[in-house]
Formats: structure tokens, C-alpha cells, sequence
């Protein structure tokens, strides 16, 4: 996932956020409904970080494999372990919070910052292994 797309779904959630707010400061509800948006919305956001992050995890397996994949076709044996160590189990352990975290979110357990943080290590990743596989 590039940097483009995390900056359409954060721009998406805080569009989202605003358009919410200006919702309840101009059209008051009932205790009740404004509850019943407010959950609305925090489920429509939850979901569409989940679907980003999902993708995230889909495109580091994807990469993963084409990395071990170069790894194996290295020139030295030294040089298949330091880009082993470095670039591919970085990118497995990234995908690994990825996995970690969509559960927790669909448990109803991951709060925002857990969220961010796996979707900025999942792309530090990509970005990671996309470096190599262009070596």
C-alpha cells in the first residue's frame, strides 16, 4: 500500500469525522438516535481501516514470497542471510501485527493507535521489500 492510499483512508475517517459533527451541530436528535450515529459512525470508520489493512496484509504476502523468492536466487550465502534477517522477517513480523490486529479489530478490541501503528509498520514493510526486489 502506498502513501497515496493511507492518505485517502486517513483523509476518509477525518472527512467522515467532520461531516459527523457538523451533522449533530446542525440537526439535533434525541439522546437515543445521536448514540445510535455515533456508533454508526465509529463502525463505518472501524470498517474501512479494517478493509485498509486488510489490503496491507494481502500485498506484504505477496511480497514476502517474491522476496524469498530473490532471496534464494542471491548471489553469496552471506548475503541470502543479512537480506533474510533483514527485509523479509521484518516484512513477516509486520504482516504477523497486520493479522494481530484485524482480529482484534473484529473482536471489537483494537483502538486507533494499534490500528495506525500496524498499518505504518505494514507499509514500512512494502516499502521495505519493494526497495530490494528493485536492487
Amino acid at each position: 500500500m502506498n502513501k497515496r492510499t493511507k492518505g485517502i483512508a486517513i483523509g476518509t475517517l477525518i472527512a467522515g469525522a467532520m461531516g459527523y459533527i457538523a451533522g449533530i451541530l446542525t440537526a439535533p436528535k434525541s439522546g437515543t438516535e445521536t448514540r445510535d450515529s455515533i456508533r454508526h459512525a465509529r463502525d463505518t470508520g472501524m470498517a474501512e481501516a479494517e478493509r485498509q489493512l486488510k489490503k496491507l496484509h494481502t500485498e506484504l504476502s505477496q511480497l514476502i514470497g517474491e522476496a524469498e523468492t530473490a532471496v534464494k536466487h542471491g548471489t553469496s550465502k552471506d548475503q541470502r542471510d543479512a537480506i533474510q534477517a533483514e527485509v523479509v522477517a521484518k516484512a513477516t513480523r509486520a504482516k504477523q501485527k497486520a493479522r494481530e490486529i484485524l482480529s482484534a479489530v473484529h473482536d471489537g478490541e483494537a483502538d486507533d493507535k494499534d490500528l495506525d501503528k500496524a498499518m505504518t509498520e505494514a507499509t514500512k514493510a512494502i516499502k521495505s521489500i519493494r526497495s530490494y526486489l528493485r536492487k
